[in-house]
């Protein structure tokens, strides 16, 4: 049995705990204004590729803030709104500025405004490593080479500068992804004044920062005295894959985006390529990895780099709720990816960044439903959120665990594989709460009887997710 501590003090903000993150990719959401469309755009609903547009803006995501919040999330992480050639905008030419085709510096602002107002925070996306080939400073070098003020904010083998082979640095030798140097005074200033910037222009919450090994560490320390001056509860996220434990030293980041605990979920409930004993294995190392700053990891099924839930479960509903269940109600704040709420599908780029499906009978009504129970239950229950983690059983395919923060406790139970009976969960020092508990996603009960929870029939890729039945009796 292994108990976790799942919230010792850790200098992150005290909102992220709470946070349960919708991941919108802006140019994919919805088209709030027809009017800024960038030639060619497509009809809604089409075939999504790495070039092509639809028109979604930051008009869009504000016309449906409404929805958000009827969703339950409360916290938006937006891909990079800043003016660039591609669909993502990862290739940024001004950070300054939001892309005319999603808006305004007005109209983010006023955005940014309209989800505090419904208790919804924002953050940005942070593209330090590299810029586009139309950022301002890489089109100075491109045409005056030696003579460019700018030729050191760019690690270049040889000018003038030439594109094919690239004869500078670039990220993933993507051509039109120029690497900055940020090991340069003068680079480093303006990404800093720029992450600034938002912050006090915007009022934005924080910010998702975009492949952080690839820059300096030192650089990310400074990064985040700026942004902890401008707003001390702004939160630092960085994307990391695999092992992070270097920049949670409490100086770097406040968390990371948790793509390990992905991998685990997904081996466990949806590619059977772990049982309940290999899974809790690996759980207590990456909470041991992620330390104090584990509540503070943003946990995730999907994002705009990564297959979307539905697909990688070749449409099996149960399997994507198992997993969705497991993500609710684990340690550390969830995050849904846009329309993985509503059942849409796609493989890796483009297609997982497809147009969102607000024609409403196309959606799966499971999963619409089943993401509605589980955040209304994430936010109803502190223990959830907050509370410690304690490793109730493992056997073969079956996992249990509790989750527990002052008088408030939820058991949560998955079996991923086929059904199987009289199935008893040992409940130690949790037996004294309640003498009976019921799954809040159905509504059925299960006894204790000799210190067990007992459930006579455990259906096949199936989870509970238990409450105490206050008013059944207990033995406290």
């Amino acid at each position: 049995m292994t108990i976790t501590e799942s919230c010792q003090p850790w200098p992150a903000p005290t909102w992220v705990p709470d946070a349960i993150f919708y991941e919108i990719f802006p140019e994919r959401f919805y088209n709030g204004d027809p009017g800024n469309d960038p030639p060619g755009t497509l009809p809604w609903g089409g075939r999504p590729t790495r070039e092509n547009f639809f028109g979604g803006d930051l008009r869009g995501i504000a016309d449906k803030l409404p929805y958000l919040e009827e969703l339950g999330v409360n916290a938006l992480y937006l891909t990079p709104i800043f003016p660039a050639r591609t669909n993502h905008r990862y290739d940024v030419c001004d950070y300054m500025k939001v892309d005319p085709a999603l808006g305004s510096l007005g109209l983010a602002r006023e955005l940014v405004q309209d989800a505090h107002a419904r208790g919804m925070r924002v953050l940005f996306d942070a593209v330090f490593n590299h810029c586009g080939d139309g950022f301002w400073a890489f089109e100075d070098l491109q045409k005056r080479g030696a003579a460019s003020p700018y030729r050191d904010w760019f690690i270049v083998d040889s000018l003038p500068v030439v594109q094919n082979p690239p004869s500078y640095m670039t990220c993933g030798g993507a051509p039109y992804l120029p690497k900055l140097n940020t090991r340069n005074p003068e680079t480093r200033a303006y990404l800093l004044r720029a992450a600034t910037f938002w912050l006090e222009q915007a009022g934005i919450d924080g910010w998702r920062l975009d492949v952080p090994w690839k820059v300096p560490i030192d650089f990310w320390r400074e990064f985040r005295s700026a942004v902890k001056r401008a707003n001390p509860e702004a939160y630092v996220v960085g994307e990391v894959w695999r092992d992070g434990h270097m920049w949670l030293n409490g100086d770097t980041f406040d968390g990371l985006m948790n793509y390990r605990l992905r991998d685990l979920i997904l081996d466990y409930c949806v590619r059977d390529a772990m049982d309940a004993e290999d899974v809790d294995f690996e759980l207590d190392l990456l909470r041991e990895n992620l330390g104090p700053a584990a509540p503070y990891a943003l946990n995730l099924l999907g994002s705009h780099d990564t297959p979307r839930i539905l697909t990688l479960c070749e449409e099996n509903v149960d399997r994507a709720v198992i997993a969705l269940t497991f993500l609710m109600t684990y340690v550390g704040a969830p995050m849904v990816y846009y329309g993985d709420e509503v059942g849409m599908q796609g493989e890796n780029d483009p297609l997982c960044r497809g147009t969102m499906e607000w024609d409403e009978s196309k959606w799966n009504r499971r999963l619409a439903k089943t993401h509605h129970a589980l955040i209304s239950l994430r936010r109803e229950h502190p223990a959830l959120r907050r509370g410690n983690f304690e490793t109730l059983r493992v056997f073969n395919a079956v996992y249990a665990f509790a989750r527990r923060y002052g008088e408030d406790t939820v058991i949560v139970v998955f079996n991923p594989r086929q059904a199987i009976s009289d199935v008893a969960v040992p409940l130690g020092r949790l037996a004294r709460l309640a003498t009976e508990w019921e799954d809040a996603l159905r509504g059925n009960r299960y006894p204790v009887r000799d210190g067990k929870l007992w459930i006579e029939r455990l259906d096949g890729c199936s989870a509970l997710v238990l409450t105490a039945r206050k008013d059944f009796g207990s033995h406290s």
